[in-house]
Parts: structure tokens; sequence; C-alpha cells
């Protein structure tokens, strides 16, 4: 009987979600399900949710709820990291808020850049002390991680603990799914090999039947037919050959090439939704007392599917020894012959091999300039979290000035105050640097 603790489960939705794939997926029934937040509010909106799901799906689950993360951590076999450090305020706002007075804009700000950078010096602290709460109370459980920013986390998990761990994301398979869409093609029948990091993994093939799906996407290009809220990305399909996973949104603040100051027309002309991320979550904000309410319910119905994250495909074929494959984020251990070996990459993983239940797949080396790319995303993450370790400040300046988007917008002296103005605006939430 498998126990998995959910690490933020205050997270109600993405938590119902997870604990539906749980108790859906064949091979994982009966089990105990831990559920941590530290909000006591939406902690107990979760476990209500958690008992619905579970009663709706007759399924013999144990649902726990604890503010106690010790007590959620103990004796787990499975982990799902699924929190953000200091929310939306004062965390997000501080990321957003401060560069702008500088005239840098962002997009979501969870990944790289400056606010992929800052909250990566807030998350790696609290994410260590869940990893040695783990060397004590679940030494062999799995860490399974969603939170952002991914490879930086992941990075910081390998280097300073020994904990074993995947990095999750959504953006593989959901962008299969919208190219599905775009080409009028089933999903179930796209056959792909994608390797790369976390947000920025590229499909090295993409066939339908033995033949290639890129002359298809070109040619949504050529005809016009590109989604309004897709051009970025189909843009750099016109100018690399390959496709990239992570979104339009997201992508136009991994480069220096779409967000400029002085090019205002750029903006219009890829349609990128500046602040994006702090729109979202007061949408989020906004809605949440009735979400709450409605999710509490028991008059209200409660569909309980399938989605498609990976972890409980995982978890099923570990537990059943049934064969798998997904994409999660790993050490580059001779898996990507052409980008750093003391980076995190993201894979396909072989799931329900014999020993570990997983085995990281090795693609070889990238095409060249998709690998030079992706290295100006790397120095971001390496130097991130090497301030982390070793508290020393020098190298969070030196983050910034390698970031690709920071660096087209700002000049050194301009880089420095940015970062020295973010420290003290986030005050206690960071530790201190020297």
């Amino acid at each position: 009987m498998p126990k998995i603790a959910f690490i933020g489960a205050g997270s109600t939705i993405f938590a119902k979600n997870l604990i539906g794939d749980m108790l859906l997926r064949p091979g994982i029934d009966p089990v105990t399900i831990a559920l941590h937040d530290i909000d006591q509010e939406r902690l107990g909106t979760s476990e209500i949710v958690a008992r619905r799901v579970a009663d709706s799906v007759d399924c013999q689950a144990e649902i726990i709820a604890t503010t106690d993360r010790r007590q959620a951590l103990e004796q787990a076999d499975y982990v799902i990291a699924m929190f953000q450090v200091a929310g939306y305020e004062p965390g997000t706002v501080i990321d957003f808020e401060v560069p702008k007075r500088y005239g840098l804009r962002q997009t979501i700000g969870d990944t790289i850049g400056i606010g992929g950078i800052m909250r990566g010096l807030r998350t790696i602290p609290v994410m260590l002390d869940i990893a040695r709460d783990m060397e004590e109370l679940c030494p062999d459980a799995l860490l399974l991680n969603y939170v952002n920013p991914m490879s930086i986390l992941c990075l910081a998990l390998n280097r300073a603990t020994s904990i074993c761990s995947i990095g999750l994301c959504h953006s593989v398979q959901d962008t299969v799914r919208s190219l599905a869409y775009d080409l009028k093609t089933p999903q179930e029948e796209i056959q792909y090999l994608c390797a790369g990091i976390n947000h920025m993994a590229f499909y090295l093939s993409l066939e339908h039947k033995g033949e290639s799906l890129y002359p298809a996407l070109h040619k949504i290009v050529t005809d016009g037919r590109v989604p309004a809220g897709n051009r970025v990305r189909y843009e750099m399909l016109e100018r690399l050959g390959y496709f990239v996973t992570e979104s339009s949104v997201h992508l136009s603040e991994y480069v220096p090439w779409f967000i400029k100051r002085d090019r205002p027309d750029l903006i219009s002309k890829f349609n990128i939704p500046l602040d994006e991320y702090p729109r979202r979550c007061r949408e989020q904000i906004k809605g949440g007392d009735a979400l709450r309410a409605d999710l509490e319910d028991p008059s209200m119905p409660l569909p309980v599917e399938l989605s498609s994250e990976y972890a409980s495909r995982i978890i099923a074929s570990i537990e059943s020894g049934t064969e798998d494959c997904i994409n999660g984020n790993v050490m580059n251990d001779g898996l990507i012959d052409n980008l750093p070996a003391n980076c995190v990459v993201e894979v396909p993983i072989k799931l329900g091999t014999p020993g570990t239940g997983y085995e990281p797949q090795p693609v070889g080396a990238l095409p060249p300039h998709l690998a030079a790319l992706i290295q100006t995303n790397v120095n971001v993450h390496l130097l991130t979290v090497e301030a982390a370790l070793t508290g020393k400040r020098e190298h969070i300046y030196h983050a910034a000035m390698m970031d690709p988007h920071t660096a087209a917008e700002l000049d050194l002296d301009q880089i420095w105050s940015l970062v020295d103005d973010l420290i003290e605006a986030h005050g206690d939430w960071l530790p201190a640097y020297h």
C-alpha cells in the first residue's frame, strides 16, 4: 500500500487532478494519500476534495491531511512537490514590479529571467529543507517535483541532497496536443522524440505513420494559419527548423529577440501578453471563494478523469512493473552529449525497468544551434544554484548578467542595481548573502 505525500496540497485544483489520476490509474489502488500545506483553510478544502474524489471512483484510499510536513513525509514512498514560496504577494508582485522600474518587462517570470532567478533563490532553501526531512523520514522515496523554476530546483536537489528526484512538467505532452489540433491529426497517432531542458526542449522527430510532420508545420506558416497565441514558437520554428515545447508566452522571455523597450511593434506583431502571470494570479484570487464553495459542496458535480500529468504513470509503472515512457528532468548523466554534465536535462524516461523502476534514455548530441540556444539558459541555472548553495551574492549578479532577456534590456550598472533592489525588497524571504 504505497504512501504518496503531497507537499503544497493547498493548490486544490492541481491536487484534485493528481489525486484523481492516482485513484483512476490501475496499479496504485489501495493507497495512502498524505496532504500537507501550511495554509489550514486551503488544506481543509483539498481534504474535502480528495475524499469526494475517492468516493466518486470507489477507491480504497486512506486520506490524511496535516500541517505537519514531517508527519506527511514519514514513511512515504513518493513525494510530490507542488508549492510556491511567497505566493502572489509578496513574491510575484516583487518579481514583476521592481524590474518594471528599470523598464524590464516579463510575461511569466517563473523559469529564468530575473523573476525566475529570484523565485529560485526563494524556493531552493525550502526545497532543500524538504529533502533533508526526506533523508531522515523516507530516504528511499522518489521525489516528483512540479515546482518552478524546474531546472534550477532539480539541479539544487541533485547537488545538495541524496534524494532521488524527477522533475515533471506538462509542456511536452500538451504541446503535442496543440500541434495535433493545428495539424488536424489525432494526437494518439503522433510519434515524437523530444529532448533539451525544461521549457526549452525540442521535437527532434515528429511523425505520423512514419512521415515527418515538419513540412506540414512549415505549411501552416506559409499559409498564414499560425494561431494568434503561438506566433513566437512558429517564428522560432522557421528560424531553427525545430518546434519547442513551452508556450509562446513563456518562450518570449527566454530569448533576447521579442520583448524590447524600444520595439513596441514586436509586442504587437508576436502577440506577447506582458504581465501575464500576475494577471492569472489576480483572476484566481478573485474567483477563489466561489470556487472553494463549489468544491466543498457535495451537491455540486466533481468530474474525475485522467489528466495529462505524468506523476501517476510513474508511480503505477514502478508499483506494477509495467512499462511506459514519459519525459522528465534529471541530471545529464551521459544523456545529451553536447550539454554540460552538471546541468539538468529533459529527456525520455523509460518506466517499469527492474531495480530503480525508471531509466532516463540517452539521445546523443542535439543539433548544434539548439544546444547553443539551450546553453544560454543553462548558464542561468548553474549560476543561480551556485549563489544559493554558496551564499555568494556575486553569483546572483552573474546569473542576471547572463540571462538573455535581462542582458538584452539593461546595462551592467542597471543589472547590479536591480539585483540589489530585489534582494532588499524580498527581505526575509531570502537567506543572507555575502
